[in-house]
């Protein structure tokens, strides 16, 4: 379903075209994302590990910038992985705003458990589309994403 707007056609191919884009994306991100459940955690909490796991500790202030979150979601997130034992903060340093977060060995185990199944289930996904397809989306998604640092 397109968008009902009576604009000009500039805006009425705009609107449609970001209306597609956010709900594939929103029901892409669930169908993917659906697993997780399994274990407990939100998507966020999910994006939290990953980064940790694949980047090593990282300050909260890095974490927020890596997921496109503000800095209270930050602290929500890490708050509750915390309290599952999943995540540690380490203050460093005499500034003690400076914390970094790391993964539990809990953390790590639940992590490298989730993260093939997490791989598996987007491969799946994405294989609708071709290997030439995948590349133009994620060209597209990159030219979307970086205008904001071009303009």
């Amino acid at each position: 379903m397109g968008t009902h707007y009576k604009g000009t056609e500039k805006e009425v191919n705009a609107l449609n075209a970001y209306i597609k884009l956010m709900r594939a994306s929103e029901s892409l991100n669930a169908r993917v994302h659906r697993h997780l459940a399994d274990y407990g955690i939100s998507s966020s909490q999910f994006a939290v590990m990953e980064i940790l796991q694949h980047l090593g500790p990282q300050c909260q202030r890095d974490l927020g910038s890596k997921m496109l979150k503000t800095g209270g979601n930050v602290v929500m997130i890490i708050d509750n992985l915390e309290k599952r034992g999943l995540v540690k903060r380490d203050r460093e340093g005499k500034d003690r705003r400076y914390v970094n977060i790391r993964l539990t060995k809990k953390g790590e185990k639940m992590i490298y458990e989730i993260f093939p199944r997490h791989v598996d289930g987007i491969v799946k996904e994405m294989n609708i589309l071709n290997k030439e397809e995948q590349e133009e989306l994620g060209r597209l998604c990159r030219k979307l994403g970086l205008q904001e640092k071009e303009g």
